[in-house]
């Protein structure tokens, strides 16, 4: 079963989903912005970068650890989401 996370951020809605197949997405307003397929490397990383204002740029990145089991997600650097999820 996916496990996925809804982000409300400002006027704009993130979501972080880790699927069946341990594949890690972001999506931006119910659009996929960016997958990445589960590989040897860690984390797996997605990111993008949205204008939500005139000229005011936000950066989201995910990072998912799939030795543990951590999701992480920031914007602008800052934690916005930390979970372990169970086996």
């Amino acid at each position: 079963m996916p496990h996925r996370f809804d982000i409300p951020h400002r006027h704009r809605a993130f979501s972080i989903v880790i699927g069946d197949d341990d594949g890690l997405e972001l999506w931006l307003d119910g659009c996929l912005r960016k997958r990445r397929d589960p590989s040897p490397r860690d984390p797996l990383y997605v990111w993008t970068n949205v204008e939500l204002d005139w000229e005011e740029h936000h950066y989201v990145e995910a990072r998912y650890f799939r030795n543990t089991r951590q999701l992480q997600v920031t914007i602008n650097g800052a934690p916005i989401l930390e979970r372990s999820l169970a086996p």
